[in-house]
C-alpha cells in the first residue's frame, strides 16, 4: 500500500468511493494502493489523531522502531505508548509485531501501514 488517507465521511461517501473502486476494477484498470480510513466527524477523527499519537505516527513512518526507542525519542512511558500503539493499530494506522530480541525476551516493533498518511477534514 502506497498511502492512507484519513479522513471525515459519512456512509454516502464511503459507497460513492466504493462505486469508483467497482467502476475501475470492471474495467480492468489498477486499484490506487490506497486505503481511505472515514470518521464520521472531525471530532472524533482529531481524538484519535491527538498530538502524541500523530508524533508517534511520524517516528514510525520513518522507519519502524522498538516502543522502548519510541519511549526515548518521543520522551514518553512506554505504558502510555503501548496504549497508544493500541489505539492507532485498531484503527488500521499503524502495525506491530512481536519479534525477538537476544538475551532480553521480546520486543514489540511497531510500523505504519504505509509510508504516506494525509489527513484531510470537513469542519461545519
Amino acid at each position: 500500500m502506497s498511502k492512507v488517507v484519513v479522513r471525515t465521511s459519512d456512509a454516502s461517501g464511503f459507497f460513492e468511493r466504493a462505486k469508483q473502486a467497482a467502476r475501475r476494477a470492471d474495467k480492468g484498470q489498477p486499484m490506487a494502493g490506497t486505503v481511505t480510513l472515514a470518521f464520521e466527524d472531525a471530532q472524533t477523527m482529531f481524538s484519535v489523531l491527538s498530538d502524541a499519537r500523530r508524533k508517534l505516527m511520524i517516528e514510525v513512518m520513518h522507519s519502524p522502531k522498538t516502543i522502548s526507542e519510541l519511549s526515548i525519542c518521543l520522551h514518553r512511558n512506554r505504558s502510555s505508548l503501548t496504549k497508544d500503539v493500541g489505539v492507532l493499530e485498531r484503527r488500521g494506522l499503524v502495525f506491530s509485531r512481536r519479534e525477538s530480541n537476544p538475551g532480553h525476551g521480546i520486543q514489540k516493533m511497531v510500523q505504519a501501514v504505509a509510508p504516506r498518511i494525509e489527513v484531510m477534514a470537513v469542519i461545519g
